[in-house]
């Protein structure tokens, strides 16, 4: 809890920060470039949570990733203070908190779409205009299939799911079936 608390508060600032400059997406961005540096390489996560490594030594290892990823200033120091915080162990949950925040500030919803079949262009756009016709937000849809759910579609935007799979509707009509 402390963590999400924590990672919450530096994705604000940092959200605040882009949102003056209108610089939210290239921010985005730049953290998600980062963070999968980090994801895809365990050994520097490993010096970033290695007492024996000092401050200002994991400080020169951050700067060096910073220039290779072409990180903005603003970035680059977010990045530098989290060094200096020893809070780089939460990188991952901050950049993650910061996508949420830098959609809602947006105005983007991001659903996930299920579908027992491959939908072509012309479906995914149909779904995501009624999408942001009923949101009035703009919709990034993100369209996956799952073959178990023998037909329609399922669609996930936060914590609320929209089922009409056909796998569900025979569900309630078992059940319908079943109380008489």
């Amino acid at each position: 809890m402390i963590n999400n608390t924590l990672a919450r508060r530096y994705a604000k600032a940092l959200v605040q920060i882009g949102s003056e400059g209108g610089l939210i997406d290239r921010f985005r961005d730049e953290l998600t470039a980062i963070e999968r540096v980090f994801s895809a390489n365990a050994g520097l996560k490993a010096v970033f949570a290695n007492p024996a490594y000092t401050a200002e030594q994991k400080k020169e290892i951050m700067k060096d990733l910073i220039a290779k990823s072409q990180c903005s200033e603003l970035v680059g120091n977010f990045l530098l203070l989290l060094v200096d915080k020893n809070r780089v162990a939460f990188l991952d949950q901050i950049v993650h908190t910061y996508e949420t925040l830098a959609d809602e500030q947006s105005g983007i919803i991001r659903p996930i779409i299920k579908t027992a079949f491959a939908l072509d262009a012309g479906q995914v756009a149909s779904i995501q205009s009624a999408l942001e016709k009923k949101s009035g937000k703009k919709v990034i849809p993100q369209v996956t299939v799952d073959q178990s759910l023998l037909g329609g579609v399922v669609t996930q935007i936060g914590d609320t799911a929209f089922d009409s799979s056909v796998k569900t509707q025979l569900k309630r009509i078992q059940d319908i079936l079943q109380k008489g």
